[in-house]
């Protein structure tokens, strides 16, 4: 009786070109190419708060312009129209419109 291929997906035999997690029995694999950071350069976030309140507090402040005209345009439309919709639901609203309250 032959096992069964769910039988064979264990370890690697010997046949086969990479080992199995930590064998270091077989040889060295030729064209593995590996790269590495240096020590000095594995601090990046080392001052990214400092960074960060200097730099990017300059950034945002370019974009108020950008951002403030819209924002106060929104907001006044906003309180207007809650404003006028109080007044039309009142009863002077309702006797200035022409209608029955």
């Amino acid at each position: 009786m032959r096992p069964t291929a769910t039988r064979l997906d264990g370890m690697p035999g010997p046949k086969s070109f990479s080992p199995w997690w930590g064998d270091t029995s077989m040889h060295k694999q030729r064209g593995v190419i590996v790269y590495t950071v240096s020590p000095f350069r594995q601090r990046g976030s080392k001052a990214i708060i400092r960074g960060w309140l200097f730099n990017g507090y300059r950034r945002l402040a370019a974009q108020v312009p950008y951002w403030i005209v819209p924002f106060a345009l929104g907001y006044g439309t906003y309180t207007w129209a809650k404003s006028r919709d109080a007044w039309q639901n009142s009863k002077a609203g309702h006797i200035a419109l022409g209608g029955h309250h």
